[in-house]
């Protein structure tokens, strides 16, 4: 750095320190506490946000792993399970990060409590699960959720519900941190409040911040002290991340010295993933290259199925121990992920995030493990959801798994249209939910509704036209057709 630069930097640190005592300083004594460890985190990101330029990656030092280093799920499958699986499942703890709203498919608080399936929401899928689990082999595997300050309030009035199911749940809150105006680098802020002007000053810091809000909760200590040695943590919206004895005991059965303390679940990409993060070894480690930290000179050879074939999943085994010594030593080592926003009045301002996964190099013999697709079934948007609501799926103990009625263990490919995106559009415009045991691709645009009883098998596009309304009548059977113009069916 020059001589200007690094005054500059200081400047800025300074800057920031002052504002955000400032801010502490509305605050009350408790609020404070815990905004002041929040604060301590984003003053070390904002440091080294300051300090890195360009891209954190150097183009030519990518590799691909290791075929060692990335086993496949079937090898691991193959070892089978000891006759005692519970010692082995006393010592886990699952984890769901649980911070999102569910505002990107219209429904207002926690994206945990849409209704995906019969009236049950993400978080009754995975309370079931659980207990599933815990009754099956008599052990007592606890729930923790990360909730951000947009979902604790309303997730914690939920879970009363689940109070005589046989489920230990606990919570933890992640940081909250300031967004900062992009061009004076400092807090938009006015006050610790979250009301008001102050709504869109602030932001939870992406799921990196799992390790430093876990570990700050006092929660991190307690699960040790039960004895607890691995979590296994997913999204909260993937259906198909299901507690896996068999992942679990290939941890569990290695020698202390060779102790796996993460472990990735990776998946084969298809066009539909182009843009998921990717295991790369870079300088003898594994490392996670996420599509934000690509030159843009390379972006479409990130994109390639050829290059780089698998892509994170989000659903990761990691060592408990590891995660404390690594927090203690201050050596946990993830990048930064700068998330420009333009907010409702047009100020730009900028949100410093961490992903999870990118931690993965700062542990020892990191692997990952190339699962089946169906242990990747996110529901990001109303399209997911048709693909889960219908008879693709059976739902047995929370646990969603491609019907065996269907001949391909493929999924169809579905995009509805713009009508669709909200959960309660999405809902009125089918009588009920069609049978797509044989479909393949769906693609729907327009003003489109659907009768009882609908059959969609093959390709079937429906399109109708600004102005136009189509109503697929109730017991049609759509096979390879393209649907167009115009059709009403009105009662009489």
């Amino acid at each position: 750095m020059t001589e200007f630069q690094e005054k500059l930097r200081q400047q800025h640190e300074e800057s920031m320190h002052r504002e955000l005592e400032a801010l502490l300083a509305t605050a009350n004594k408790e609020e404070a506490e815990i905004s002041r460890k929040d604060f301590d985190g984003f003053k070390k990101l904002f440091h080294r946000f300051l300090q890195v330029k360009g891209p954190s990656v150097n183009w030519t030092k990518i590799n691909r792993p290791p075929e060692d280093l990335i086993q496949p799920y079937d090898r691991i499958k193959a070892k089978g399970l000891p006759d005692d699986i519970t010692t082995s499942l006393n010592k886990l703890v699952v984890v769901k990060l649980n911070g999102g709203l569910g505002t990107s498919m219209g429904c207002k608080g926690p994206k945990s409590l849409i209704s995906v399936r019969n009236e049950n929401t993400f978080l009754d899928l995975t309370v079931q699960q659980i207990e599933h689990l815990n009754k099956t082999f008599n052990t007592d595997v606890p729930l923790v959720l990360m909730n951000s300050f947009n979902t604790d309030e309303d997730t914690k009035k939920i879970l009363q519900k689940y109070s005589h199911h046989r489920v230990n749940i606990h919570t933890f809150n992640q940081s909250r941190y300031p967004r900062i105006n992009k061009e004076s680098l400092l807090p938009i802020a006015k006050g610790m409040g979250l009301n008001g002007a102050n709504t869109e000053a602030w932001y939870p810091p992406g799921h990196g911040d799992i390790y430093a809000s876990f570990h700050n909760s006092g929660l991190l200590d307690k699960l040790l002290a039960e004895g607890r040695e691995y979590i296994f943590v997913s999204n909260i919206d993937n259906l198909g991340a299901t507690v896996d004895l068999f992942i679990l005991h290939h941890l569990m059965s290695l020698p202390a010295d060779r102790r796996c303390e993460f472990i990735m679940e990776v998946t084969d990409k298809t066009r539909a993933d182009v843009k998921g993060g990717t295991l790369i070894q870079y300088e003898d480690h594994l490392r996670l290259l996420e599509i934000a930290q690509v030159p843009k000179a390379h972006v479409d050879e990130f994109k390639s199925v050829t290059k780089f074939k698998i892509f994170n999943t989000n659903n990761l085994w990691i060592s408990l121990p590891a995660i404390k010594r690594l927090q203690e030593k201050n050596a946990m080592d993830m990048e930064i992920i700068v998330n420009p926003k333009t907010l409702d009045g047009g100020l730009n301002v900028i949100q410093l995030e961490t992903a999870v996964g990118a931690a993965i190099k700062s542990f020892n013999n990191a692997m990952g493990v190339n699962v089946p697709r169906s242990r990747f079934l996110p529901v990001k948007t109303s399209s997911d959801l048709l693909l889960v609501m219908s008879n693709l799926y059976s739902l047995d103990a929370g646990s969603l798994t491609m019907s065996k009625k269907r001949e391909f263990l493929t999924t169809p490919h579905v995009k509805l249209g713009s009508s669709f995106t909200k959960v309660q559009e999405f809902l009125k415009r089918f009588e009920n939910i069609p049978d797509m045991l044989e479909l393949d691709h769906l693609t729907v645009s327009g003003d489109v509704t659907f009768g009882k009883n609908v059959s969609l098998k093959g390709t079937v596009i429906i399109i109708a036209n600004h102005g136009d309304r189509i109503d697929i009548p109730a017991g049609a059977v759509l096979e390879n057709k393209i649907v167009s113009g115009n059709l009403r069916i009105l009662d009489h």
